[in-house]
């Protein structure tokens, strides 16, 4: 065979696989988007970033890991047909862990804020929250407007600490919510800013050590936090958070968890929180 012609030949079969290969390529690309359309780690699991030591919000008890939060949105996932992984963590590292993908989803009461939402997206809210404030015993702090000039601790990057610093209390910044308890404990700190509910619980099984002596409103909301651009999972979560509401779970949930905690009167979870946001 002529060497023009044989070259010829060799370019037309690599063009032919170069084709080929293409559209292989192609289809490949549309079964996975079909197969994974909320572009999650792995196809039909949620991976969720949360904590092991926040109940009645999050928390590992006999090996799994539940609460409020990760109970909802277990439920949530049951919605959309997928199951969830729940991977501990710290707080002062979740929203970007999120940010990066290493989790599909941060659950952890996360309240929104301005500053966090440059760092992630938020599904519609959820929940809604109380800051706390726990005291050793014996303490003569009994309201948020006394903390000025005390040791306050608060756990790092929630929004606790976002309050401290607005308040300029210079507060102690520990990883998660043992350390600022032992620091109670332990007496290097005069207050715990907590999340309300965390902080009752706390007290409560404390034996009297330690006394939830106030609470005020969080105005901002608790979502579920995704990855900034991930447009597709958030609204399949919003759309999920709709349905557990509509068919009670959420309710159950809210009684479970904290039988004791009135529901303010403006306060309606799921969509009706949306204009909110």
């Amino acid at each position: 065979m002529p060497l023009l012609t044989r070259s010829v030949t060799a370019s037309a079969v690599a063009l032919v696989a170069l084709s080929l290969a293409a559209c292989g390529g192609g289809s490949t690309a549309t079964e996975s988007a079909a197969d994974n359309p909320y572009d999650l780690q792995q196809p039909g699991t949620l991976r969720a970033g949360t904590l092991t030591d926040a109940p009645p919000n999050v928390f590992l008890k006999d090996g799994k890991f539940t609460g409020f939060d990760n109970d909802l949105l277990t439920a949530v996932a049951a919605k959309l047909g997928l199951k969830v992984e729940f991977v501990g963590t710290e707080f002062s590292s979740l929203l970007a862990q999120v940010k990066t993908r290493k989790f599909d989803v941060g659950s952890s009461s996360i309240s929104i804020t301005e500053a966090r939402k440059k760092t992630v997206d938020f599904t519609n809210k959820y929940d809604f929250g109380f800051l706390g404030l726990d005291v050793p015993k014996g303490s003569s702090i009994t309201s948020f407007d006394q903390l000025a000039g005390k040791r306050v601790v608060v756990v790092q990057g929630t929004v606790q600490d976002d309050y401290a610093t607005r308040e300029n209390l210079n507060p102690v910044r520990v990883p998660d919510y043992n350390a600022a308890l032992n620091q109670l404990r332990t007496g290097t700190a005069d207050a715990w800013i907590t999340p309300a509910e965390i902080g009752e619980k706390t007290a409560g099984e404390s034996g009297g050590k330690v006394l939830a002596v106030a609470k005020q409103l969080d105005p901002g909301g608790i979502a579920y936090a995704v990855a900034p651009g991930n447009d597709k999972l958030r609204a399949a979560l919003d759309k999920g958070i709709d349905a557990v509401v509509a068919d009670g779970t959420w309710a159950k949930l809210q009684k479970q968890y904290y039988p004791s905690r009135e529901i303010p009167a403006d306060f309606e979870p799921g969509s009706g929180s949306t204009a909110s946001q």
